[in-house]
């Protein structure tokens, strides 16, 4: 990397002066905790995703995702399927229930979670199934949800990455899941600093996860602190959390969402390049949105073929020393040692998602990136791998 040239990072959020300013006027009203903007924020998102949702903003998807199972009533002696190719947060959320999660493996091609595997991983104890749409792009949600109907099973999807992305020309988040839940995290395609949005037609679930990310109290803070007559009492009915979001961050949320289309467009202009500039090289490129889908692009991820000269960890470093940040998305759950240990997990048990790993690099792809960077990380590659 020269002294001239910056170093282009892996993500970067794209945060402009309405943003900066809406919080400003945030701190300056007085109401930085969850308030007025969090309730504009959730029904913006609503309207958005649209079929009669509610949407109810959440301090993380991590949070989210355990309202979710909390709602569906996981607990001890479960099961949960979840794939191994994901973040840890997927699974985790499950042991804080008690229950299991029981990891599966990847399809070769899209990555997202095996419906081969899921099949053979029920039991009688299965009580979930956890997609989650790896890299914004949809799992086959119509066979998902015909085995969890089959079954009587309970669909919870991880939509952290999958925002806006459609599966057959519905938004994810409109589907016929229990519960979907986004992220906003700040290397996703829309971002709150940390903050997700869980979203469900069921009106039980919405009520429960409301209270449930607020201690458990049956009265919500806001309404009792903006009452023009006293409204000081309250009742703890359940033991609940403290995952509510702040008016601070639904304030940037609300301006990242009026801006969603565009930050789309954008993901889609830059995968479009990428794959122009790659083709010819010993890369397997991502796998596209079917037809009447749509990718969202939270991440680019190409893994090298047995053709190329250098192996995938010597390729990051290299990108590296050119100044150009890469990730892995992701190291499988089942090589961690928690869960390896905890659940006796072997690579040969998940052949395609170990095969995946070894080979798998994701490339820089965030709305703010220029065409120049862009071209700069194709030539980068096109240096090292032809």
């Amino acid at each position: 990397m020269t002294t001239e040239q910056k170093f282009l990072p892996f993500a970067l959020p794209e945060i402009g002066d309405d943003e900066i300013a809406a919080v400003v006027e945030c701190l300056r009203s007085g109401w930085v905790t969850t308030g007025p903007k969090t309730k504009q924020f959730e029904q913006d998102f609503a309207a958005y995703i649209g079929d009669g949702v509610d949407a109810i903003a959440v301090n993380s998807a991590t949070a989210g995702l355990h309202l979710a199972l909390e709602a569906l009533g996981v607990g001890p002696g479960d099961e949960v399927i979840v794939p191994t190719m994901t973040f840890t947060a997927t699974a985790e959320v499950v042991r804080y229930m008690g229950a299991d999660p029981v990891f599966v493996d990847t399809d070769p091609v899209t990555l997202n979670l095996s419906l081969e595997a899921i099949r053979a991983a029920i039991t009688p104890r299965t009580k979930v199934i956890m997609p989650v749409h790896y890299a914004g792009l949809a799992c086959d949600m119509d066979a998902i949800l015909a085995v969890a109907r089959e079954h009587k099973l309970r669909v919870v999807e991880d939509a952290a990455h999958a925002f806006p992305t459609r599966y057959k020309g519905r938004l994810i988040g409109t589907l016929d899941s229990d519960v979907t839940v986004f992220s906003f995290y700040a290397n996703k395609t829309m971002t709150t600093g940390e903050g997700g949005m869980v979203v469900t037609r069921d009106a039980d679930i919405a009520t429960r996860i409301k209270m449930m990310r607020i201690h458990g109290i049956s009265r919500d803070a806001f309404d009792r602190f903006v009452s023009k007559t006293p409204a000081w009492a309250y009742e703890v009915v359940a033991p609940g959390y403290k995952y509510n979001l702040t008016d601070i961050a639904s304030a940037m949320g609300i301006h990242q969402l009026r801006k969603i289309n565009a930050f789309s467009a954008r993901r889609q202009q830059l995968a479009r390049r990428y794959f122009e500039g790659l083709a010819d090289l010993p890369l397997l490129l991502p796998a596209e949105a079917a037809d009447g889908g749509e990718h969202a692009w939270h991440l680019y991820v190409v893994r090298l073929t047995s053709a190329a000269p250098i192996g995938r960890n010597e390729l990051i470093q290299k990108l590296s020393d050119h100044g150009i940040g890469t990730s892995v998305h992701y190291i499988p759950l089942h090589r961690h040692p928690y869960w390896r240990d905890t659940y006796h997990l072997a690579p040969e048990q998940f052949p395609e998602a170990e095969a995946a790993y070894h080979a798998m690099v994701s490339l820089p792809l965030y709305t703010a990136m220029t065409d120049e960077d862009q071209e700069r990380v194709i030539r980068t590659l096109r240096e090292l791998l032809c």
